[in-house]
């Protein structure tokens, strides 16, 4: 089992800056948010019946990765994003997704902080809410024991200590 990585945290806090650096750095692709593409094709318009169809997505770009034996396996958010952006915006949480949730394997989270600055793309709607959106996250890695390690400060200094983690982390 490749040692599995997921880079989550509120909008706009430097994800998918980090995992490509982290992916060239190891020389692996990365599972990009398959939320970004699903939103794009639906005009920006998501309700509950999306949650699904978003999780399943985000699963099967982590799948490729696994079928191509990488390893740190690396994903730009995963399940967890999808429960906490489900129970955020529509109140509830499929139990497929949850269902889903505890079947994941051994996964250690790098918790990107609000710490830098928030940047409007059209996705992206509430930066007055960044703090409590990471909230979330924290209380859901927190609630569910999942192992992980808060990561702040500019790019490089993100990616420094996200390589030390991943490499103290590696068994492949």
């Amino acid at each position: 089992m490749p040692t599995r990585i997921v880079i989550l945290g509120s909008e706009c806090t430097g994800k998918t800056t980090l995992a490509a650096k982290i992916a060239e750095h190891f020389k692996v692709d990365f599972a990009p948010e398959y939320l970004r593409e699903y939103f794009e094709m639906k005009n920006g318009h998501l309700t509950i019946n999306d949650a699904i169809p978003i999780a399943k997505g985000q699963l099967e770009k982590e799948r490729k990765l696994e079928l191509k034996g990488y390893c740190p396996l690396l994903c730009d958010t995963d399940i967890i994003t999808s429960i906490v952006y489900s129970k955020y915006y529509f109140g509830k949480c499929p139990d497929w997704i949850e269902t889903e949730a505890m079947k994941r394997g051994s996964t250690h989270y790098l918790l990107c902080d609000i710490d830098v600055p928030w940047t409007a793309d059209g996705q992206r709607d509430r930066p007055e809410e960044r703090e409590y959106m990471q909230n979330l996250f924290l209380n859901e890695l927190h609630e569910r024991n999942l192992p992980f390690d808060i990561i702040s400060g500019d790019i490089e200094s993100r990616f420094n200590k996200s390589v030390t983690i991943i490499n103290n982390l590696l068994h492949c």
